[in-house]
This record gives C-alpha cells, sequence and structure tokens, in this order.
C-alpha cells in the first residue's frame, strides 16, 4: 500500500512518516494487491487533541474509514491501526458468509463493470445556495445490510447505494434512536 500522508498545523517529522507507514502496513496482510489503491492518511493537531484520520479506497468494495483522537500522536496512529483492523476483520467475515450462502456474490468480487459514477448536477437554483463540495463515487450493487455496513465504516450518518434486489439508488440513514432507516423511490 503507498500512503499519502498530510499534516494539518504540525511539522511532518520523518520518525513521524516512518511510524505511520510501519504501522499502515501491517494492514496488507488483509487485502489482496489489486484490492486496495493508495491509502489517504491525514495527521493534525488541534484543541491540544493529535488528530488521525485515515481512508482506504477498495477498488469495488467500498471505502474503509477511521478517525482516532487522542493526547499522544503516536497513540492516535495506534488506536487507528486498531479500528481499521477491526473494521477489517468485520467486512471480511461478512462476505466470506455472503459467499458462502450466495455463490453468485463471488462473481461481484471479481467483477468492477456494475459500478456507477454519481454525480450533482449543475442547477439554475445553485446562485441561490452555496455549495462548498461536489462528490463522486464508485457504486457496486449491494443490499441494505451491506449498505449500513459501509456507512458504519465510513463514519457517515446516511449512506447512498445501488440497491441489488430492485436496481434503485437507495438512502441508509442512522436514526436519533440509533436504529437504522431506508429511504427508497416510488
Amino acid at each position: 500500500m503507498d500512503c499519502i500522508i498530510r499534516g494539518e498545523n504540525l511539522q511532518l517529522t520523518e520518525a513521524l512518516k516512518e511510524y505511520v507507514e510501519k504501522k499502515i502496513s501491517r494492514l496488507e496482510r488483509y487485502f489482496d494487491k489489486s484490492f486496495t489503491s493508495n491509502v489517504n492518511v491525514t495527521l493534525s493537531i488541534a484543541r491540544e487533541q493529535h488528530n488521525v484520520e485515515v481512508t482506504i479506497p477498495m477498488i469495488g468494495a467500498g471505502i474503509l474509514r477511521a478517525e482516532e483522537r487522542s493526547d499522544n500522536m503516536y497513540s492516535s496512529i495506534d488506536l487507528v491501526v486498531e479500528k481499521l483492523e477491526r473494521q477489517i476483520r468485520k467486512l471480511k467475515t461478512k462476505l466470506n458468509r455472503k459467499v458462502r450462502l450466495n455463490a453468485e456474490r463471488k462473481s461481484v468480487f471479481q467483477e468492477s463493470a456494475s459500478e456507477y459514477n454519481t454525480l450533482v448536477e449543475d442547477s439554475e437554483d445553485l446562485d441561490a445556495y452555496e455549495l462548498v463540495r461536489t462528490k463522486s463515487f464508485m457504486m457496486k450493487p449491494m443490499d441494505v445490510e451491506e449498505a449500513i455496513l459501509q456507512m458504519n465504516m465510513v463514519g457517515h450518518n446516511f449512506f447512498v447505494f445501488s440497491n441489488a434486489q430492485n436496481s434503485q439508488i437507495n438512502v441508509v440513514y442512522r436514526r436519533n434512536d440509533g436504529k437504522y432507516g431506508l429511504i427508497e423511490p416510488k
């Protein structure tokens, strides 16, 4: 895995870069060589807290993301790597169970032809609202349970996905009571 390390409000030293690369390289044992791309690591200091954010885009299987903060940068790095290892083990267990239960799912992991890009279209009303960020991402068909898993891994309150059962775009979200909701078009 290639690490792209960024520092915000701190000076990146060679020792810190080497420590990050050493710890992130521990995650390589969980992946196929073709399964991942670059690992983005952001180190920052805010309000005397040392923050580490790691994002791992996985080709054809979503994104792994973890963020941790503590009083020490090295312990923040250790905590975020432990969190990612837990997420990876959970994801691999889930995916292996699905492969055993449904032999057709195996083809999803080998092919990436059914991935789609979503884009935000320009509109006349954009002048009335301030658009501060536009995102596009790969979308693969998945079931609701897998979408909730992906949402939790990314650390967001909602997740847009292509529903494998009906081929429609759906949204899962976390409710205030801690349970999950699903939005489907009619």
